[in-house]
């Protein structure tokens, strides 16, 4: 009896371990950005257009940041993430 259950068990690790498993594990959705030089660029390998606007910086919301982040963290603000 326990070699008949330890060789279902193997057989079903081989079954779903197989390459086509994960196969129909997902939900095929319409992109609708698809073309969209905005979002993707102009090829695979390219920047989006939107990469390119530069924003100023805003010094004044530094102090609201370091809030927030000081929140999250519970008040170890990590040195990486302080700007001076």
């Amino acid at each position: 009896m326990k070699f008949n259950k330890i060789v279902a068990f193997v057989a079903c690790v081989v079954l779903l371990s197989s390459c086509e498993y994960q196969k129909y594990n997902h939900k095929e959705q319409k992109d609708l950005n698809a073309g969209n030089e905005w979002v993707y660029g102009v090829s695979p390998d390219s920047l989006p257009r939107q990469m390119s606007f530069k924003y100023d910086a805003k010094p004044e919301l530094d102090a609201r940041v370091n809030d927030i982040r000081a929140k999250l963290y519970g008040g170890k603000i990590p040195s990486s993430l302080v700007k001076e």
